[in-house]
């Protein structure tokens, strides 16, 4: 998912993202532990795609508490 289309999500959306992804991470690594999986690239596509949520929402977090001083 491209950070463009994650930037129109709300928080909420992005946040029940993150936990899917967290969820299918775990799911991908215990399977890889134990089988060869069809696609191992898929776990790099994940964590780049966790990395990208936590950086959109950070930098809201950011906004709002920079917003919120003045």
């Amino acid at each position: 998912m491209k950070a463009e289309d994650m930037r129109n999500q709300s928080d909420e959306e992005l946040r029940a993202k993150l936990a899917e992804l967290t969820e299918e991470r775990f799911r991908l690594r215990f399977r890889g532990a134990t089988q060869p999986l069809e696609d191992p690239l898929r776990l790099r596509v994940i964590r780049k795609d966790v990395a990208r949520i936590n950086t959109i929402l950070r930098e809201r977090a950011q906004s709002a508490s920079a917003g919120a001083g003045r």
